[in-house]
């Protein structure tokens, strides 16, 4: 099974980022966690992302604050699926790194999920992995239902607690 990859431009990320690493786990999904900055260690994010594909990944998560480069760079130098996680880190709350994520040139896709997004970052990386793996999609298919099935529990629940008839009554 290919890996997925978790990029943060800061280990000060990792508390979001710790909902993507729990979701890939609970898929049984193989990661590997790094912290790589395309400022600060420019050299070091160009060549995992070169060398990414040769290392069995099928999808590489990068997540970053403020400027949040990071995605796009790796993007950069891989041809493999990059999704960019926007962190909340700076007086703009987010919303300068999900407008430098998103903003990406053509032809250098970034896919972007919510300011935070983490779980759906691993969800995601997940479906793309499940292009080719049938056993993983069955996976997501069941993730899924159990989801629904959690909504409607609790419409039931508050259904039965707050509705009232026109007469007052249950």
């Amino acid at each position: 099974m290919k890996k997925v990859a978790i990029i943060m431009g800061s280990d000060s990320d990792l508390p979001v980022l710790e909902k993507a690493i729990s979701t890939l786990e609970q898929f049984d999904i193989p990661l590997s966690v790094r912290v790589l900055s395309a400022h600060r260690t420019p050299v070091e994010a160009a060549a995992f992302a070169k060398s990414a594909r040769g290392e069995n990944y099928g999808a590489i998560i990068a997540a970053a604050g403020k400027a949040a480069h990071l995605a796009g760079a790796i993007a950069a130098g891989t041809t493999l699926p990059v999704i960019g996680i926007p962190i909340k880190s700076s007086a703009l709350d987010g919303i300068d790194a999900l407008l430098s994520t998103v903003q990406m040139p053509t032809g250098m896709p970034v896919a972007t999920v919510a300011i935070d997004g983490a779980v759906n970052a691993a969800l995601l990386a997940i479906q793309i992995l499940a292009v080719e793996d049938a056993g993983l999609a069955s996976r997501l298919e069941d993730y899924r239902q159990k989801a629904s099935q959690t909504v409607l529990e609790k419409d039931r629940k508050l259904s039965l607690q707050y509705s009232r008839s026109a007469e007052g009554n249950l």
